[in-house]
């Protein structure tokens, strides 16, 4: 980077000698001196092998090379420029491509319906967006931001709650009616089990006691699979018991075709969070988003 960076300082002192006609010209509009000018070309003809320049006491003029190198980093330099341009233009005003992962349950509970409303409020900004259970490298991926449900992992990345959502225990109606309706945790050992796993499989399940403590049970589930999606559809068929944020069932729930158990024995809320590498020089796209996504989780 330091390299190239070098490569295009030369050629914006080379062009602006060659349009002073000038060393000190250019150093003063600049703000060199004239021997760090000077330095610099002579640095910049050094590493190309070539003499741009004919010095004489009174006046400068391009050999050869010096023509087509001019040409050529003139271009380029007018083109930095136009772009520096169109970004002072813009100011903060949010532009761009957005990258965001997002997990399912989010997606349609939330998301879905809040979008319109930001496209319609940034219509400079387009939308790339992940919708599945993996946990992306925000990094390694080049994405922008991710909202995550849950526990975090230990990582670099700066996490931002937006809201709290309950943790249920959840069965369908056939379910219960043909294996009976646990009352205490401890009854989950007579019970098909579904669990969410992801990297790692949990061996307990933990509660909170109706006497402000907690309990840990051990469990050995059916199923494990890292799709909250599908641990709730195999609980409206009937295949077992599973836990879910209240935000994945909530529309099943209050239809009654899944039942809420054990809700003297609750579990810890889930804490959703938008993550995003650094807020330094944040893009303009990536602060509305996140702006947007807090307003919209302050107004649930």
């Amino acid at each position: 980077m330091d390299h190239n960076r070098d490569i295009f300082d030369g050629m914006v002192l080379f062009c602006a000698v060659v349009d002073q006609t000038s060393f000190s010209a250019a150093a003063k509009l600049l703000g060199h001196t004239p021997s760090h000018v000077s330095k610099e070309i002579q640095r910049l003809e050094t590493r190309l092998g070539t003499r741009l320049l004919n010095r004489t006491t009174r006046r400068i003029s391009l050999t050869e090379a010096g023509q087509i190198y001019y040409d050529n980093a003139r271009r380029l330099v007018e083109d930095a420029g136009a772009v520096q341009d169109r970004l002072h233009a813009l100011g903060d005003r949010p532009f761009g491509e957005l990258r965001m992962s997002v997990p399912v349950i989010f997606a349609q509970s939330c998301l879905h319906h809040w979008l319109p409303e930001f496209l319609e409020r940034y219509p400079e900004v387009s939308l790339q967006i992940d919708i599945s259970e993996r946990r992306a490298d925000l990094v390694g991926e080049a994405i922008d931001l991710a909202v995550r449900i849950g526990t975090l992992p230990e990582s670099d990345l700066i996490a931002r709650e937006l809201f709290r959502t309950p943790g249920v225990m959840i069965a369908s109606p056939a379910y219960l009616a043909h294996h009976g309706t646990p009352q205490v945790p401890e009854d989950l050992a007579g019970h098909s089990l579904i669990d969410f796993s992801f990297h790692q499989t949990t061996q307990h399940w933990d509660f909170y006691l109706p006497d402000g403590g907690t309990t840990r049970v051990p469990v050995s589930p059916r199923v494990r699979c890292n799709a909250a999606e599908t641990e709730k559809m195999l609980a409206l068929l009937g295949v077992g018991i599973t836990r879910l944020p209240e935000l994945a069932c909530r529309e099943e729930l209050a239809q009654g075709r899944l039942v809420s158990l054990l809700q003297d024995y609750q579990r810890p809320p889930s804490g959703v969070h938008v993550l995003y590498p650094s807020k330094e020089n944040m893009p303009s796209k990536t602060r509305a988003m996140i702006d947007f996504l807090v307003e919209k989780s302050r107004q649930r």
